[in-house]
């Protein structure tokens, strides 16, 4: 199947709490905006003004005061701190409330969300195994109406999922990915792929689309089969001195994989982040005042194949963001993609 062009919100949970995030997402719907998406995270990137709702309940919050946007997360952890027929359950639930509208999107996980509950933090290639086996168990709960699963990490006997989604009604299951072991897994066993923008060209060009092509091509799939979103980060206003100062709370996110892998403290992760200077700090996002040039920038991505754009602002004026994106964005996307 060919997926439509579609435009997203994404919800800051590391910023703002559960009450204003609802509210965002209610106005990104009014905004037409076509989905909003949240991280599921236990402690925030920054410990000053940081913030870090459950995912949860605040999906189903936001599902009941809206109609038609999609919604989800990007991305649970559903291996560490739930056991996945715990997730399997919620998101079932999630699916029959709100049909058609809800996705599970899962990672691997951050010692950032697991350390502190004192969860040992294993390797990357156990984490990938945990992964993997949770959303097969989750495939399987959801399919079948009693379910006995051993795995290697997680385990049911005699399991029932009461309310679970139809296939009339599936509740889709994205893997969010930065690597080409997760991405390829994604092509193989999932309804969808995540990452996210401000990275290098090559490692979208030569590593992760790559890799999805062969994840899909390895279990047979049509090279469109499955929803391809990238999380954007974007910063626009018209003033390009507040454009960039806009990005100073998100500077955690330009430190290297190896400078924040092991960082279990908001603290300390708000420590080294604010050691760098603010064009590091902006290096992720498309900063500009030109709506034009955000235009040309975000349809970078989607001509290498995404058609799900997240977009993800970093200022404290999430209303203002969301009026001037949807006014001023949102229909210069479509009218050039004929969305």
């Amino acid at each position: 199947m060919t997926f439509p062009l579609r435009f997203g919100y994404k919800a800051s949970s590391e910023q703002f709490g559960p009450t204003e995030l609802v509210e965002f997402g209610v106005l990104a719907e009014e905004m037409g905006f076509d989905s909003v998406f949240l991280s599921d995270h236990f402690q925030p990137w920054m410990h000053d003004g940081g913030h870090a709702p459950a995912a949860l309940p605040w999906l189903g919050a936001l599902g009941a005061r809206t109609q038609r946007v999609l919604i989800g997360t990007s991305v649970l952890t559903p291996t560490f701190r739930y056991h996945p027929a715990v997730i399997a359950q919620a998101f079932a639930t999630l699916g029959v409330m709100f049909p058609d509208r809800v996705v599970l999107g899962v990672g691997t996980g951050e010692a950032l969300n697991e350390v502190t509950l004192g969860l040992e933090w294993p390797d990357a290639p156990e984490r990938f195994q945990r992964l993997k086996e949770a959303i097969l168990m989750i495939q399987e709960l959801w399919a079948d109406e009693r379910v006995t699963y051993e795995g290697t990490y997680y385990s049911v006997r005699d399991a029932t999922i009461y309310d679970r989604p139809s296939a009339e009604h599936p509740v889709p299951i994205y893997i969010g990915a930065a690597g080409p072991a997760a991405t390829r897994l994604a092509g193989r066993i999932a309804d969808g792929f995540i990452t996210t923008s401000g990275k290098n060209r090559e490692l979208y060009t030569d590593t992760l689309m790559p890799a999805l092509a062969d994840g899909l091509g390895k279990a047979g799939r049509a090279s469109d089969a499955i929803d391809t979103l990238m999380e954007v980060k974007v910063s626009y206003h018209p003033d390009h001195d507040t454009a960039l100062e806009k990005t100073r709370f998100w500077a955690p996110l330009a430190l290297t994989p190896e400078e924040k892998r092991d960082i279990h403290d908001p603290i300390e992760m708000q420590r080294r982040a604010a050691e760098l200077p603010i064009e590091r700090a902006a290096s992720r996002f498309i900063v500009s005042t030109d709506p034009d040039e955000h235009v040309e920038r975000i349809s970078e991505y989607i001509e290498l194949g995404f058609r799900h754009l997240v977009f993800h602002d970093p200022g404290h004026d999430q209303a203002e963001f969301l009026r001037m994106y949807g006014a001023e964005i949102l229909p210069r996307l479509r009218a050039k993609y004929g969305s």
